[in-house]
């Protein structure tokens, strides 16, 4: 589990943190609560995944500079600290661990969405 302080800001039920397709400068760790990635717009919105305290997400735009791949909106109320890419490059410095526990989480990911693909080509 990741743990950075307690500084993070509260989010209410439904309040968006991030919108897919903006630009992304930082990444995020849930503290407290729940919050669910969502990809899609309204009636096509479809959830990825709901993350917990502990859970890292936005870290792949920190680290590509590419555009947000999702929306991630509170579940209940969550609270969240927010890392800009200096920010990051300095607690690595002072914590190498910390970039191999999102390098674990990272890998995680990719795994379990190998494993979907895979499971939908068989369905085909």
């Amino acid at each position: 589990m990741i743990t950075i302080g307690a500084l993070g800001k509260t989010y209410n039920d439904g309040e968006c943190i991030t919108t897919e397709g903006e630009k992304g400068n930082c990444m995020f760790i849930v503290q407290q609560g729940s919050v669910a990635v969502v990809t899609g717009q309204d009636a096509q919105e479809v959830e990825l995944s709901v993350l917990g305290p502990g859970d890292v997400f936005g870290e792949m735009s920190l680290f590509t500079g590419a555009p947000r791949s999702a929306t991630v909106r509170a579940k209940g109320s969550a609270r969240v600290l927010t890392i800009d890419k200096r920010g990051f490059l300095k607690r690595v410095h002072e914590d190498p661990s910390l970039a191999f526990s999102i390098l674990q989480k990272m890998s995680t990911r990719i795994h379990e969405l190998n494993q979907e693909v895979a499971r939908l080509n068989r369905e085909k």
